[in-house]
């Protein structure tokens, strides 16, 4: 019997994803469990993995974006054909890639998607690349995506696709024939890349990513089909020692005359971070706290805890333990506005911000209040590295109740964060500077930050929420009863 694979909702404010790569190819065998595809959402990459057995079909090619819960493929048995759909997926910005063609989708005129005649699911006849209306190159965005890559030029590659179409299979059959120590060349148009390594079966994007990391993909154990391996299989891979004389590689910054598309993570963060000042009555409290204490006390830790048993506190540590310990004597900042009201929330779950490529992520430690801070300093750790690096799930970045942020490492003393959408409240932290209090008509040297407090004024009045600032300030003050 034919089991239906739909894309996952994953997390509550998924609405859609992009397939970022079919991990099986076309009519292979799939076990419950066994990774099927690359899921590209606007907060992280995550391998998705059959719910049943069978013979894999997909009806939607490698680059496309569609809704959660669209079907996209089929896990069928031996001799059995897919099931008919009552209407082909209409998925945005993607093409048919030979290995992931659609059925009943077609290359249509102009180069884009459109319903049509089945596609044949891998064809074998070569035709040279062809124009759509206007001269434009036909290709897939996944292929255009691969030859971005690996600095191909498409004009010099034969299309296989329907009408000549590029799909990104050529792109790496051009790309694996040319000589290893190709440069810039007029002749195939492709600037210097990284050469397919012996033995090690991979996309030109792994082979790419693999050069960057210092990675050697000959001692790579590939968990593709046929031992290929996939992005996923360098998290596990060893880097090759730092070179300090190497140059360092850096992403491209922005340039005067760019334009940055809002899509991905940056349209998701601008989607929602414009519905939250539309939706809510956002206002901003500053507050300066000493930290004399917390600077002292770390000290001592770094003494203490010297033999690494225990993870040494930051201060941003210190400052989210007492956040979420406030959170129990102030629930009005632990809630969420509904409909039918201010909802009170049980847990205490708390997001902290973490600045990653392209944008930010908020990571969730779960029951921040009830945690001991050496518990605490080393979940922010690991998840805060596991966003840098690209390895964190959708459900580690679901469910926070508040959220702290900080711009203190940038040297911003004060600033009006903007609250994530769902809570009603975000601490902002400044930098630690230094203060001065009187004591006697004496001047007394002090480490002091400044905490910006950004409430929803539907939920929380002024008072309140200075309330919780001067809890918050009070914990710091006393930090010992941060540590349990």
């Amino acid at each position: 019997m034919a089991v239906e694979v739909l894309l996952p909702k994953i997390g509550l404010t998924m609405q859609e994803g992009t397939i970022d790569e079919w991990l099986v190819p076309v009519g292979a065998a799939v076990a419950e469990g066994d990774s099927l595809l690359r899921l590209a959402t606007d907060k992280v990459d995550v391998d998705v993995e059959a719910e049943a057995g069978g013979l894999f079909h997909p009806v939607v090619p490698a680059g496309a974006t569609v809704p959660a819960g669209t079907l996209i493929g089929w896990l069928l048995a031996e001799g059995e054909q897919p099931p008919e759909a009552p209407g082909a997926p209409t998925p945005t910005g993607s093409g048919t890639d030979r290995d992931t063609a659609v059925t009943n989708v077609v290359a249509a005129p102009d180069g884009g998607v459109g319903a049509g005649a089945p596609a044949a699911l891998g064809g074998t006849d070569v035709a040279p690349a062809s124009a759509g209306t206007g001269g434009r190159l036909l290709s897939s965005p996944y292929a255009r995506r691969v030859a971005a890559a690996v600095g191909v030029d498409l004009t010099a590659v034969r299309g296989t696709g329907p009408g000549g179409r590029i799909v990104s299979e050529d792109v790496e059959e051009f790309f694996a024939a040319l000589p290893a120590d190709h440069g810039v060349s007029g002749d195939h148009g492709v600037s210097a890349a990284p050469a397919p390594q012996d033995g090690a079966a991979s996309s030109p994007l792994v082979r790419k990513l693999a050069k960057e990391r210092g990675i050697d993909l000959s001692g790579v154990n590939g968990t593709g089909p046929g031992g290929r391996i996939r992005r996923s299989d360098l998290d596990a891979a060893p880097s090759a020692p730092h070179d300090s004389t190497a140059p360092v590689r850096r992403n491209a910054a922005p340039q005067p005359g760019d334009v940055l598309p809002l899509t991905g993570m940056r349209g998701t963060i601008a989607r929602r971070m414009h519905a939250s000042l539309q939706e809510m009555a956002q206002l901003t409290h500053g507050y300066e706290v000493r930290m004399d204490a917390v600077v002292s006390l770390r000290e001592r830790l770094k003494e203490e805890w010297a033999d690494g048993e225990l993870p040494v506190p930051s201060l941003g540590d210190f400052v989210l333990k007492a956040a979420a310990l406030a959170l129990r004597e102030h629930p009005l900042l632990n809630a969420t506005v509904l409909d039918d009201g201010i909802h009170l929330l049980d847990g205490i779950h708390l997001g902290f911000a973490v600045a990653v490529p392209g944008g930010l992520m908020v990571p969730v430690i779960e029951d921040a209040a009830a945690l001991p801070l050496h518990e605490i300093a080393r979940r922010a750790k690991e998840l805060a590295q596991a966003a840098r690096e690209g390895r964190i799930s959708l459900t580690q970045l679901e469910g926070a109740t508040f959220t702290v942020t900080s711009l203190g490492g940038y040297g911003v003393d004060f600033f009006t964060p903007v609250i994530n959408p769902g809570n009603v409240g975000i601490l902002g932290v400044g930098r630690l500077r230094d203060g001065v209090e009187w004591v006697d008509d004496r001047p007394l040297r002090t480490r002091v930050l400044t905490l910006s407090l950004t409430f929803d004024h539907r939920a929380v009045d002024g008072a309140p929420a200075a309330e919780y600032l001067r809890t918050v300030g009070e914990l710091l003050s006393k930090p010992l009863r941060l540590l349990v």
